[in-house]
């Protein structure tokens, strides 16, 4: 063939390679107008970052087997939690003042074993289909836990009366354009009060591969890295909420995992398949809680006393600050 003509079929060139297309290094995916065409580029470049991703860690993974004990300890990497900023409230197991606070505080009954919770659950002035089905769901999870749904009825009239009742907690489930979107936790009758942010609702029939509907054993609860003083408040408060002793013959666990000031909720079945494997079903529903803030006595939105309050402009100026 002629010098920069098409080589022919049969002439034993064979067709010619296909080409990598390489884009300047000054190019960005963002700089194409297409909305389509940018989108299916920038997900062909996440797939092929995935793909040398992927590559990489086959490799390492070799060299450490071929090296087998001389191979060196595996590189921790950097994320936000282990860059934690220190706080200097974090509470130290041994310490005696906290011992002390814990002993004599609201929730100390509750340890001791001197109450049983008793808990009522309300909500926002009129609730929709969705607020009132995912308080029908909290309370299949909380035991001894009675749905109460509002009807003009003010929260200083509800509190007096829970507490005439023998009611231990007041959990209120707000919403707004009909999704729940805040949840108010009062301890009764002395307080605190503590106003949460919801977000992320999934109730059971929105939840994938879920399990069967719970029983009526009393479940487990877990609380992780509530490692504050604000943060061990909040945690004793979710903990009275559930009677002192589990019955672990359900085998129904709640858990309560705190990641970055968000409190993740989730509600599962366990079942120990081995001596070393052990299968979960969740069972829901399950939601995100964000601190607003920390109120002591019960719900006063005038005259009430606030212990802390979440303040975006002067305490999120750090990404590694957390206050839970």
């Amino acid at each position: 063939a002629r010098e920069g003509s098409r080589p022919v079929p049969g002439d034993g060139a064979g067709p010619p390679a296909p080409e990598r297309v390489l884009f300047p290094p000054t190019f960005s995916v963002s700089e194409i107008k297409n909305k389509q065409r940018r989108h299916f580029m920038f997900l062909r470049w996440k797939q092929q970052q995935r793909k040398e991703k992927l590559a990489l860690k086959k490799k390492r993974k070799k060299e450490r087997e071929a090296l087998g004990d001389k191979a060196p300890p595996k590189a921790i990497p950097k994320t936000i939690e282990n860059q934690r900023v220190y706080d200097e409230t974090t509470v130290d197991p041994n310490d005696e003042e906290v011992a002390f606070d814990e002993a004599t505080d609201e929730f100390a009954p509750y340890f001791n074993r001197q109450t049983v919770p008793k808990i009522l659950i309300t909500t926002s002035d009129r609730p929709r289909g969705r607020t009132v089905r995912f308080c029908e769901q909290l309370a299949t999870v909380i035991p001894n836990s009675h749905v109460y749904y509002r009807r003009g009825l003010a929260l200083k009239r509800i509190i007096p009366q829970c507490i005439a009742r023998d009611f231990t907690d007041l959990i209120v489930i707000n919403e707004d354009r009909k999704i729940p979107n805040g949840l108010v936790l009062s301890h009764l009758p002395d307080g605190p009060t503590a106003h949460f942010r919801m977000s992320s609702v999934r109730l059971r029939k929105e939840i994938k591969r879920k399990g069967k509907e719970p029983t009526e054993h009393v479940p487990e609860v877990i609380l992780n890295n509530f490692t504050t003083r604000l943060g061990h408040s909040i945690g004793r408060m979710f903990a009275a909420l559930f009677p002192h002793d589990p019955q672990f013959i359900g085998r129904q666990v709640a858990t309560f995992h705190n990641q970055r000031d968000y409190i993740f909720f989730r509600f599962h079945r366990y079942i120990f398949k081995s001596e070393k494997k052990v299968g979960i079903q969740e069972l829901g529903p399950r939601f995100t809680l964000k601190l607003r803030s920390l109120q002591k006595g019960t719900f006063d939105s005038k005259f009430g006393e606030y212990e802390w309050i979440h303040k975006r402009r002067e305490m999120d100026t750090s990404r590694r600050k957390f206050h839970l």
